[in-house]
């Protein structure tokens, strides 16, 4: 390659974002120094990304504004549960949504039908009260791996013959700072260790040590369960008003939405597409 040809060739660290071609609302331009302070306020995984939905959410904000005009909406500022109080031009933005787009809430029948379909995100976490030894060994140490495996193993074979070892094996052999207290890990539930362990719970007979060791990640466990406490199903009643919150929101989004499509496809808008926007129009 050339010296002028590598000059030429941008280096990946360098690279500059790609602005799009300026936004406008009817006529009325967005500045692009007001969008780069909005990127500020949107996760993305790139440059153009946060440029793009910082675009979106303030040619939304103009929509509405001109909207509000047009309608001579008034409003007054109000305060939030933490003390926060709205702009003027926020009261207006409020304002203008709650008049003009119509929510229903989601009724008994609608609650019970997501009860229903979801019924496992209401039931509560199984409780395990367990114990191990860790016998530590990285996952790309082969070596390591097989050493911990036949120690772990002897181990098991040790305490089908004398379970009552568990806590003095624990305090001799166990990385883990519960060999301290025995190997006892106290109750864990759902979710709180890695998901091998987790399934080696599940398939045991409490006061058992498992028929072999457990490999994770951290390397391999001698385990035993003490007791378990299979979760409940939840009552529809002490969750009806959780699914209720969450379904009106969930309708209220989308109704929002489709208000933001309605007044984009009456106006002239430049440098943005509104139909991919998503996220609350008042913030």
């Amino acid at each position: 390659m050339s010296t002028s040809q590598s000059a030429a060739a941008p280096h990946p660290a360098r690279r500059r974002f790609t602005r799009p071609v300026p936004v406008s609302v009817n006529g009325v331009v967005i500045p692009s120094a007001a969008i780069a302070r909005e990127t500020q306020h949107h996760q993305a995984s790139d440059p153009d990304q946060a440029w793009m939905l910082a675009a979106q959410a303030l040619a939304i904000r103009e929509l509405l504004s001109q909207e509000a005009e047009r309608l001579s909406i008034v409003a007054e500022p109000i305060e939030d549960g933490e003390g926060r109080r709205e702009t003027p031009h926020e009261a207006r933005l409020r304002a203008l949504i709650e008049r003009e787009v119509v929510v229903p809430s989601a009724d008994e029948g609608a609650c019970r039908r997501y009860y229903d379909a979801n019924i496992r995100r209401f039931r509560s976490p199984d409780l395990f009260e367990a114990a191990h030894i860790l016998f530590v060994a990285a996952p790309d140490d082969i070596a390591a791996r097989v050493r911990a495996r036949e120690s772990a193993m002897a181990l098991v074979g040790q305490l089908a013959e004398e379970p009552a070892g568990f806590a003095a094996a624990a305090a001799a052999h166990s990385a883990c700072p519960s060999s301290k207290q025995g190997g006892n890990l106290g109750q864990v539930s759902t979710g709180q260790t890695v998901p091998e362990f987790e399934a080696a719970l599940r398939g045991m007979i409490p006061g058992l040590v498992h028929a072999e060791p457990v490999e994770s990640r951290y390397g391999l466990h001698v385990v035993r369960l003490d007791r378990r406490v299979d979760g409940e199903v939840l009552p529809f009643d002490l969750v009806r008003d959780r699914i209720a919150d969450y379904l009106d929101e969930a309708v209220r989004r989308r109704a929002q939405q489709q208000y933001v499509s309605i007044l984009a496809g009456r106006a002239q808008v430049a440098g943005v597409d509104l139909a991919a926007a998503r996220g609350p129009l008042v913030q």
